[in-house]
């Protein structure tokens, strides 16, 4: 028997699920015996849910490592399509909420991306990395982000050294979603946390996960004063008028 049979069959038996249960599990039909028979091939998804939901290493299971699992670290998050200009410069590539809904499904479609409108920051923050616009939609990052804003975010190729305080876009299968992550040690889990106190807590799979960016900076169209920043310097300026009168009558 091959390898991959064996292997496949004993990721099962650590799970401790029965054949029509690991079958379930991963899309396929009414058990998996044949499979770990030899007399059927893995299929191809079989290999990415075996990845994507228990961090199975793909070349592990055919016999062509020892490293048994993927670490959430060693995942690559980076984006599969970038566009540049005509001197070669990436550009930052602009998806509004409205592209937002084709991008999970266009995700490794170069021409797709050329379609949507770029730009380039002229900043040294923005160089040396690949940066993506995206348009906020929804209320779930109030009071720091509002629908309609803007924010430019830089690509992560893995997860290390995720920030409890940045905010975060999560591309998935199916959406892109801003928020904060918190993870759970040890787990293929995390948690997606909104600003807004209204929503609860996403929790998702890492590896579902296709896409990940870390938000660096917003463009907003709705600059407004900080009326109660005012208020406070008016009555520190009252308070301070009032002690010079203070000082004047005591002498």
């Amino acid at each position: 028997m091959e390898v991959e049979y064996k292997r496949f069959k004993q990721v099962r038996e650590e799970l401790g699920l029965t054949q029509s249960a690991f079958a379930e599990q991963l899309g396929l039909g009414a058990t998996t015996a044949d499979i770990e028979r030899g007399r059927t091939r893995i299929p191809g998804q079989v290999v990415k849910e075996l990845l994507k939901q228990f961090h199975i290493n793909p070349l592990w299971l055919f016999g062509e490592s020892e490293q048994r699992l993927l670490h959430p670290a060693q995942i690559r998050t980076s984006p599969n399509v970038i566009t540049v200009d005509t001197t070669g410069k990436e550009n930052i590539v602009l998806v509004s909420a409205k592209a937002a809904a084709g991008y999970p499904h266009n995700i490794g479609d170069a021409q797709w991306f050329e379609k949507l409108p770029a730009f380039s920051i002229p900043l040294p923050e923005y160089r040396n990395a690949s940066f993506r616009g995206f348009q906020v939609e929804g209320d779930s990052m109030l009071p720091v982000l509002h629908s309609g804003e803007w924010i430019v975010c830089k690509a992560l190729d893995t997860w290390d050294n995720l920030a409890k305080d940045r905010m975060y876009v999560v591309v998935t299968d199916d959406s892109i979603l801003v928020k904060k992550i918190q993870q759970e040690p040890g787990s293929p889990y995390l948690h997606l946390v909104s600003l807004n106190p209204e929503y609860v807590p996403i929790r998702i799979e890492i590896g579902g996960i296709r896409e990940l960016w870390q938000v660096n900076s917003k463009i907003t169209f709705e600059l407004e004063a900080d009326l109660q920043g005012i208020s406070l310097q008016s009555l520190h300026q009252e308070m301070k008028e009032l002690k010079e009168e203070v000082r004047r009558m005591v002498r």
